[in-house]
């Protein structure tokens, strides 16, 4: 006899299991989807990559750095009532996190998580259940059918479980781009026992999500000072995508100018448009490392050093060769094939041209002089343009190519990179000038580098960054070059300025991933979580 979900259950809910299981998913598209080919494999789909001094929730005032944390999050817009089966990480993707510490665009530091599933109840229909302290038996014999409260990765109402492995390359080469040389170690819990991926929020009844969050961040690992973390937690990323992809229809707010904030409405820590990930949930992994341990000479580097500033970019892939032999399992051999990679955000979005999307998406960073016309004379910067100049004539003048203020995100220069920096090749890379100190919360800015903020975006990103703002007054409005500081340049915005849900202030740094139960997306003339209405236009 089955400890649980006996034959009774089994016979009621198997119908059910077969008629949802007989639905199409429907296939959601967003800014996370920036390239065909993760439209068509959103599970190797990079949505995002963060990289920043870590910082705690009482943060002092130019407190020397010590360690750094690098997230990558993949597999966009998962809705958490989406079962009966949930969002695992893939086991035949190879995630990796890339460092690039001698300015070359090439990777001196990798990190790799793989990922393996099991199934701990294989005859039982759903992926999580659990109730109470000790769960539900069956009227008639006893016997317990629900497991207890999910609250440890133990409980086997944790049906799908998945564990993964983290292993350290760092890399040598004999010239530029002559062979590789590479010693690795495996990155594990002190005792050696498995780390286990956080599941999505299947709910209150089922889980104790908080509980299972702790156990998911592993501190006490064999190399001292790290610490990893992956699961399924709340997106990070805010925008209202609705606006941005209807043509950069930004919606008209306080200033009454399209995408263009009063000084009241940038200041505030609130959103005036709709969070469209609001209520969505994303897979991340993250890890934090000594600054020693990234820079190129192992020590902790001052900001005015050139060895403090590194490169980061995260990269998703797939074995070469993969053969489907319906009904049974996949199988799939050869080297791997980069799918996708991801270093500063909007970059492939919003900069490269949806022809070239896949190229890009597949190449390395120490190509990207295939795609300087992108960095140097981004569209989309004379489509606003043009936009504005039809709706409100002369409201807004953009920088002329080439765009030489945009260098900062695609070499190492100022003001990231100390001077003497070699700027390297033009590569897309998100540049972490490690020995600039952590910003208190308290004196922080969404709008990072450019609102004086020098811990934020472009110089690393943070998970509260507003990188849609950044973006849209770095890249559209040229605010970088002192001309063009501005406004409207300077005001830019999609109304979009907090998360949905708060930041932890410590490792991992994310939000809870919404409940399946109670999630709630925000939609334009609703309430947002703060009490304010979202505007419709």
């Amino acid at each position: 006899m089955k400890p649980f979900f006996i034959r009774k259950i089994a016979s009621v809910l198997v119908p059910v299991m077969l008629l949802t299981l007989g639905v199409p998913q429907a296939l959601l598209a967003s800014n996370h989807r920036e390239a065909p080919i993760t439209a068509l494999d959103h599970k190797a789909d990079i949505t995002d990559v963060y990289a920043f001094v870590s910082y705690s929730a009482d943060q002092a005032p130019d407190t020397p750095p010590e360690k750094v944390t690098l997230i990558m999050a993949v597999d966009p817009l998962l809705e958490p009532a989406n079962g009966p089966t949930v969002f695992p990480f893939d086991p035949d993707i190879l995630y990796e996190i890339k460092i690039d510490n001698n300015h070359d665009a090439l990777p001196d530091i990798v990190y790799q998580f793989r990922f393996s599933t099991e199934y701990q109840l294989p005859e039982v229909f759903t992926a999580l259940a659990g109730f109470g302290d000790s769960g539900a038996t069956d009227p008639e014999t006893g016997n317990l059918v629900v497991p207890p409260q999910i609250r440890d990765f133990d409980n086997p109402g944790l049906n799908q479980r998945q564990t993964y492995t983290v292993t350290r390359r760092d890399l040598e080469r004999s010239g530029k781009r002559g062979r590789v040389r590479s010693e690795r170690t495996r990155i594990s819990s002190s005792d050696g026992s498995p780390l286990y991926a956080l599941p999505v929020n299947a709910g209150p009844r089922t889980m104790d999500y908080e509980a299972l969050f702790g156990a998911a961040t592993y501190r006490n690992l064999n190399v001292e000072g790290m610490s990893v973390f992956a699961g399924t937690v709340d997106d990070p990323f805010f925008i209202d995508l609705g606006a941005a992809f209807d043509t950069a229809n930004f919606r008209t707010l306080g200033s009454g100018v399209p995408g263009v904030l009063t000084a009241d409405e940038d200041a505030a820590s609130q959103n005036f448009a709709s969070d469209t990930v609001s209520g969505y949930a994303v897979n991340v992994i993250a890890i934090e490392v000594p600054i020693e341990m990234l820079t190129s000479t192992g020590r902790i580097e001052p900001a005015t050093a050139p060895e403090a500033t590194i490169g980061i970019w995260g990269t998703t892939s797939r074995p070469r060769i993969t053969v489907r032999r319906s009904p049974n399992p996949a199988e799939t051999t050869g080297a791997y094939r980069q799918v996708q990679r991801f270093g500063n955000p909007l970059i492939n979005e919003l900069i490269i041209g949806i022809g070239y999307k896949d190229r890009f998406s597949m190449d390395e960073p120490g190509n990207d002089a295939q795609f300087a016309t992108f960095f140097l004379n981004p569209p989309i910067a004379q489509i606003v343009e043009a936009l504005y100049n039809e709706l409100l004539p002369g409201a807004l003048d953009v920088p002329e190519a080439d765009r030489t203020d945009l260098l900062p995100l695609v070499q190492y220069t100022a003001p990231i990179a100390a001077p003497g920096t070699p700027a390297g090749p033009i590569a897309d890379l998100m540049r972490l000038n490690t020995g600039v100190p952590a910003t208190p919360l308290d004196q922080a800015s969404r709008l990072g580098l450019i609102a004086g903020d020098p811990a934020g975006f472009p110089n690393g990103r943070r998970l509260y960054d507003d990188v849609v703002d950044i973006t849209l007054r770095v890249g559209v409005g040229g605010v970088l070059n002192p001309d063009f500081n501005k406004a409207p340049n300077n005001s830019l915005g999609d109304g979009v300025n907090v998360n949905d849900a708060p930041f932890r202030t410590e490792f991992p740094y994310l939000a809870n991933s919404p409940d399946g139960r109670n999630r709630r997306h925000i939609d334009p003339g609703e309430a947002s979580p703060d009490g304010s209405d979202i505007p419709v236009d």
